[in-house]
């Protein structure tokens, strides 16, 4: 079983897939787009990628405020998962985002990534933290109906 972690921006999309056993999560690349709602190339691109990788779960980054309330990107956020439900007929999980970007830009830094070069990768990266987070809490939720 496959999983696609997305975090959605206004301009990109950074996209991450599970391994088959559903164990690991890697980025896979950034969706760029001209305007915040243009998304017919982005639906496009991510359709390619479900059938490439067979996927059959999205987990999309949820972008909450620090005290838990929804603001105008988790509504973006929270319309562009249902477009993806009716477009794929997949499910579409909303999974927290909260501090992902922040920890993906760590990452690179560690990696030694140069500060201008990081804005390619970040949302790749974030994609990639988004879905581990999903896939850890799975494999933990298997351990304890143990």
């Amino acid at each position: 079983m496959r999983i696609m972690g997305l975090d959605f921006g206004t301009k990109t999309v950074g996209v991450a897939v599970s391994d088959p056993t559903g164990l690991i999560a890697r980025g896979l690349e950034t969706i760029t787009r001209r305007e915040d709602n243009k998304l017919r190339q982005t639906c496009r691109r991510i359709q390619e990628i479900i059938d490439r990788y067979q996927i059959e779960t999205i987990i999309l980054g949820y972008p909450k405020n620090m005290d838990d309330t929804v603001g105008e990107r988790g509504r973006k956020t929270e319309e562009f998962g249902q477009m993806l439900e009716r477009r794929t007929n997949l499910p579409v999980i909303l999974w927290d985002e909260r501090l992902t970007t922040v920890a993906a830009d760590e990452i690179l830094e560690e990696r030694g990534v140069p500060a201008g070069e990081r804005k390619k990768e970040i949302d790749r990266i974030a994609a990639a933290i988004i879905l581990q987070d999903y896939l850890n809490t799975l494999e933990k939720n298997r351990g304890n109906r143990s």
